[in-house]
């Protein structure tokens, strides 16, 4: 006894005035469960063996069973049963001896993390009875043989999710007889969208079938006037994903008691998916030079880089708002959180959030980069998850805001979200979390003022249509674009947008009315700015279009400025100056063109090919100045991806994956990446060189797993060119 006693006091824990439990926050811990719990002194004669004994308990957890087959978890690739929460389960427990309702008594026990407690749901003592309540924990049997009794499980339906260990426990007069701790029973209880008491619940197959069982999605990139788009694989239901997706919860130390909850658990992985701060995900590096890590482009899907964290426990480098938000997309549909990866074209990053971004022009018109500090980004990509929010009004539940790129901090960390859509839409942006940064990105004003010697302020230009032009996502599906701008915003110039913006700020958006500063628009000439679609490595040329409305004739001192910008609108250099003085005839228009030379920008060129000219034109007879900005990305060659031979699951086959080099120079340092959830994992390659107008040609054999229409994914990165990607759609026959 004594022996014992003294390994008890070892274990017991540090004292602590504050709680009487030290936090519970690792799913992976454990304690230990005495095989036989004893009511008092057990007299001599005892025997556990005379009494009812489990032998073996079956869980009926392969992919074709009842349980993973009912639970929509038969894809993932996971030996142990996962189930989701508030539909009921089946297992079979073999004792030594026939059961004996009458006298025999037995209960099951799921425990979850060191420091199991009832009332923090971490443990959960199940009595067998005779009926299932919906959505709430129970156990009564439906099939009895000789020594064995099949149960059904009902799981609450808002019990937290992660994984939980599994004790049948039997009652016997000295004291209480568990099994041992056997890790094959493991269970993982996951979120449940076809439940419809679950806060995730979503009603339509369809979108189930898209927002939680699709293991591949799109990302529409480029700029509003020429959209891109590229699939990237979310992987969810790949080897080691869902243990690495609970991971993020253990390392964003939420507590296993909040763990039911979506709205703490979207809040808590938005700061976990970046690296600031608290040491998360995904290092992010906008600055063109990705040493010691895997350019952002580069990646085509999460799963590298779920499984290189959860091993290293150190960020992966690098990643732009693109990779946060796939990784995001993973981690939610993983746990069975609905959820999408959304593409906000010309999204304001605003420095103070006054629903203002100020470009500060000089005295002859040419942006003052030293002034400006506001950007607009060509892109930015972030997540909606879908839930109820019981912590708001009614109405604000559905789809929310989830944003993992490090932008701006939230209560004192790198997050965002969630926010509701619909709160943003009507400018109700008192309702956390974080709506009135949202509200600004899709719906700030660009303001052109220019500073007067005086340290006065002159607006030039006011251009209210320019962010949040249009909000994508991919269709339910398809591959296709679903525009969902409506969701966010009324349509421009309607009264319900101004009641939004009036109510937005009447909840404390800073917006600056046009009277703090003197404005008086230039109506009588309008100027325009086209750019001609070009492939990456060849000149293109621009247009300015004045059409004068007046009866006067007017000279335009104009100013064309081009740049290599960072997708985020920031700049990198200027490549192109170029100013001219136009003549403007009585009521016409006139076009001026320019031509951009491949050698003009090829040096500086970064990685997504963006550019971003500035046009500002000085009517000299009324000084007045007209000014318009345009985005535009380069078209860049894609890789071309065919199979040999034919697909059966189960049989080697081979891939090829060609490339051509477009540029007027070799390629150096070539990277080639191939996936397919599935299908295969993925694969990389180092080449050295690609030679001007040489074609790189790269076979894979490959043995695919799953029948079924399947995707191929591959991207090609060096150091001149970068962004470049293919993908295949293959059908895999059944053997």
């Amino acid at each position: 006894m004594s022996e014992t006693a003294s390994t008890n006091e070892e274990k017991k824990l540090p004292l602590n005035g504050r709680r009487a439990v030290p936090a519970n926050y690792s799913n992976d811990e454990e304690n230990d469960v005495p095989e036989m719990e004893a009511f008092g002194l057990i007299p001599r004669g005892f025997n556990p063996r005379d009494y009812l004994r489990v032998e073996d308990i079956y869980m009926f957890k392969e992919p074709q069973e009842i349980n993973k087959k009912e639970h929509h978890t038969d894809r993932y690739y996971n030996p142990k049963l996962i189930v989701r929460r508030g539909q009921p389960f089946q297992i079979q427990i073999y004792f030594n001896r026939p059961y004996k309702p009458e006298t025999d008594q037995f209960w099951l026990e799921f425990l979850m993390g060191r420091y199991p407690q009832q009332n923090k749901g971490t443990y959960i003592p199940i009595p067998v009875g005779d009926v299932l309540k919906p959505g709430q924990w129970g156990a009564k049997i439906i099939h009895r043989e000789s020594n064995s009794v099949r149960l059904s499980i009902m799981s609450s339906a808002t019990c937290i999710i992660g994984k939980f260990r599994l004790y049948v426990a039997v009652l016997t007069p000295f004291g209480i007889l568990r099994t041992r701790r056997n890790s094959a029973t493991d269970t993982y209880i996951l979120f449940n969208p076809w439940c419809q008491l679950d806060a995730v619940y979503l009603d339509d197959e369809r979108e189930r079938e898209e927002y939680v069982l699709n293991d591949v999605g799109i990302v529409f990139h480029g700029n509003v006037e020429d959209i891109k788009s590229r699939s990237w694989s979310y992987g969810q239901f790949e080897e080691n994903i869902l243990d690495a997706c609970l991971f993020l919860m253990d390392k964003a130390e939420l507590e296993l008691s909040g763990r039911g909850n979506p709205i703490k658990i979207c809040r808590v992985a938005s700061a976990v998916i970046n690296s600031r701060d608290d040491n998360g995900v995904i290092a992010g590096s906008w600055n063109n030079a990705y040493d010691y890590g895997v350019a952002p482009s580069a990646w085509t899907g999460s799963v590298d880089i779920l499984l290189e964290y959860y091993s290293s426990k150190q960020p992966v480098r690098y990643g732009q708002c693109w990779v946060f938000a796939g990784v995001f997309n993973t981690f939610l549909r993983c746990l069975g959180i609905p959820a999408r990866l959304i593409t906000n074209y010309s999204s304001a990053h605003d420095n103070n959030a006054n629903l203002r971004l100020d470009f500060f022009l000089d005295d002859e018109g040419k942006v003052d980069t030293r002034l400006t500090k506001d950007s607009v980004w060509n892109y930015h990509c972030w997540n909606e998850a879908w839930m109820t929010r019981p912590d708001l009004p009614v109405g604000f539940g559905g789809w929310q805001v989830v944003d993992g790129t490090p932008q701006e901090t939230s209560d004192g960390m790198y997050r965002c979200g969630p926010a509701s859509v619909q709160a943003i839409k009507h400018g109700h942006v008192c309702f956390q979390f974080d709506a009135p940064f949202v509200y600004a990105e899709v719906n700030s004003d660009v303001f052109y003022t220019k500073m007067e010697k005086n340290g006065t302020q002159v607006v030039e230009g006011i251009d209210t249509a320019r962010i949040g032009q249009l909000i994508v996502t991919k269709e339910v599906g398809g591959d296709g674009m679903m525009d969902i701008t409506e969701e966010y915003k009324f349509r421009e110039g309607s009264d319900e947008e101004r009641l939004a913006l009036e109510t937005a700020v009447m909840y404390g958006v800073k917006k600056e009315s046009i009277q703090d500063t003197t404005y008086q628009p230039q109506t009588d000439v309008e100027m325009d700015f086209q750019a001609q679609k070009a492939v990456l490595g060849n000149d293109f040329k621009v247009t300015i279009t004045f059409r004068n409305k007046s009866r006067n004739s007017y000279t335009a001192t104009t100013y064309l400025s081009g740049n290599i910008v960072f997708y985020t609108g920031v700049t990198k250099s200027e490549f192109k100056k170029h100013s001219f003085s136009a003549k403007l005839q009585p009521s016409s228009s006139s076009s001026f063109e320019i031509m951009i030379k491949s050698s003009e920008y090829m040096s500086d060129l970064l990685e997504q090919a963006s550019f971003h000219f500035f046009v500002t034109a000085r009517i000299n007879e009324t000084g007045k100045i007209l000014a318009v900005q345009k985005a535009m990305a380069l078209e860049i060659p894609a890789l071309r991806i065919k199979t040999k031979g034919e697909l059966v699951a189960g049989k080697e086959t081979s891939v090829i994956v060609e490339f051509t080099n477009p540029l007027k120079q070799t390629l150096e340092n070539v990277t080639l990446r191939l996936e397919g959830p599935g299908v295969l994992r993925t694969i990389k390659k180092q080449f050295g060189r690609i030679p001007i107008n040489s074609t790189l040609t790269w076979e894979v054999k490959f043995i695919p797993m799953r029948p079924g229409l399947r995707k191929l994914i591959a991207s090609l990165n060096s150091d001149a060119l970068r962004h470049v990607y293919g993908e295949l759609n293959v059908q895999i026959q059944k053997p």
